[in-house]
C-alpha cells in the first residue's frame, strides 16, 4: 500500500511533464508539417527544374 502513495503522485507528475512538453512542441511548430520532409525525400527538387521554373514565371509575369 506505501508503493501506491509513492505511485501515483510519481506518475502524475510524469503526466504533466509529459504534457507541457507536448504544449511546447506544438507552441513551437513541430507538428504543423509533418508529411513536408518525407516529400522533400522522395521529391527531390533538380537545380535545372528550378532554373526552368525562374524561366517561364519571367515569361509570364512579362
Amino acid at each position: 500500500m506505501d508503493v501506491i502513495y509513492w505511485l501515483i503522485p510519481s506518475m502524475i507528475f510524469v503526466g504533466l511533464v509529459l504534457v507541457i512538453l507536448l504544449m511546447i512542441g506544438v507552441k513551437n511548430g513541430q507538428f504543423e508539417d509533418l508529411e513536408g520532409e518525407g516529400q522533400r525525400i522522395l521529391f527531390d527538387e533538380d537545380v535545372h527544374d528550378l532554373e526552368v521554373r525562374k524561366k517561364s514565371q519571367k515569361y509570364l509575369d512579362t
